[in-house]
């Protein structure tokens, strides 16, 4: 299972969201869950709630995904860069062909998107 966090739940796991903890923990003690956190999200998530990028950078179930030229080339064409480096980051990869699902607390944001998301609000 291949799952991207947004800035709302990043900012939702620093706050001790349930269902956000669950994600992490799966992805610390299961072989085939895997939790990214974009960079791009992870500095709004910090700007929302300060201290979240350290919290989440140090736990070692999360990879955090650098903004290399294909996802900074994605992230210029649109809105906000958070979100756009997370939708290109569920982006389906030959790592992972089926893509990713997005976790967020947010999930009217994703509407009309071309993403799976999972709604994480308790």
């Amino acid at each position: 299972m291949h799952i991207v966090l947004d800035d709302t739940a990043m900012a939702a796991a620093g706050q001790g969201n349930i269902l956000a903890s669950r994600l992490i923990h799966r992805a610390h003690a299961e072989p085939d869950w895997f939790l990214y956190a974009p960079a791009c999200a992870l500095v709004e998530a910090d700007r929302a709630r300060p201290g979240t990028a350290e919290h989440l950078a140090a736990l070692p179930g999360i990879t955090v995904l650098d903004l290399d030229l294909p996802a900074a080339l994605a992230v210029a064409r649109q809105e906000t860069w958070a979100a756009a480096h997370a939708q290109y980051t569920a982006q389906p990869t030959p790592d992972r062909p089926d893509g990713a699902v997005i976790a967020t607390t947010a999930p009217k944001r994703w509407e009309g998107q071309p993403v799976r998301v999972l709604d994480l609000t308790p």
